[in-house]
């Protein structure tokens, strides 16, 4: 399953992309509905304000991770490296938007899944 999340596919047919296009590279727009199977990815207004939370708890830990890693290797301040963890972790934070939709998608279809 963790494969099909990072090649962002569907999470009931796992035979076609959730995005248009890769979510490792630009802004990707999402398909409406699953090519393949059908599955509608937007159920309601709102949908993915559960995926900002999600998001925001990967990049906190991404953060912690990158400032532990950095205080190990050269033990620096604590201003001096929040400040160079932030800045490491910013290319990678649209990629952690997009995947979280993906994982957000994954977690709704295991709990309530849409019916064929």
């Amino acid at each position: 399953m963790s494969r099909s999340i990072f090649r962002q596919l569907c999470p009931r047919c796992r035979a076609a992309k959730i995005f248009r296009s890769s979510i490792y590279w630009g802004f990707p727009k999402m398909h409406d509905r699953c090519p393949a199977c059908g599955l509608h990815f937007n159920r309601e207004p709102g949908y993915f304000l559960g995926a900002m939370y999600v998001s925001y708890g990967l990049g906190l830990a991404v953060i912690f991770v990158l400032g532990a890693a950095l205080w190990a290797l050269t033990r620096w301040r604590l201003d001096k490296i929040a400040m160079w963890a932030v800045l490491l972790f910013l290319p990678f934070a649209p990629m952690l938007t997009f995947l979280s939709r993906v994982l957000w998608i994954y977690l709704d279809q295991k709990i309530d899944p849409e019916p064929l």
